[in-house]
């Protein structure tokens, strides 16, 4: 995907989480629950509570969310467990997160091109 004649800064890099993570689990010998189902299932439940906190807030509220003194560390604290998850199942399956987002966002953007997805939420075969 990437050209050895034209370096480009990695879109992410998840090299220093990714380690830290593997520390993380080798310090409490946690790789014999880390298969990639548990991790699916675990990364899953995250979202869920990511989505508990969202549920019932109209689109207003969501959009400050963050901002939010009382709701605010909470969001921050799912956000960082579901990338978390995220990472460690990329490390697991020995996926390479940087080379897949690149790849997804390029296959995106030949799904979506600008002149026709412009303001449209339509579906990549309905545009």
């Amino acid at each position: 995907m990437s050209d050895p004649d034209c370096p480009v800064a990695p879109l992410v890099d998840t090299t220093q989480l990714a380690a830290a993570l593997q520390r993380f689990t080798d310090d409490r010998d946690w790789q014999q629950f880390h298969s990639p189902k548990n991790l699916i299932l675990a990364l899953t439940g995250e979202v869920g509570e990511l989505c508990e906190i969202f549920q019932w807030m109209s689109d207003a509220d969501s959009i400050s969310a963050a901002t939010d003194p009382e709701i605010g560390q909470a969001v921050k604290d799912e956000l960082a467990d579901v990338l978390m998850y995220l990472v460690r199942l990329s490390s697991v399956l020995g996926i390479d997160l940087n080379e897949a987002v690149t790849r997804k966002l390029a296959s995106n953007g030949q799904k979506y091109p600008a002149d026709k997805a412009k303001s449209s939420s339509k579906k990549y075969d309905r545009l």
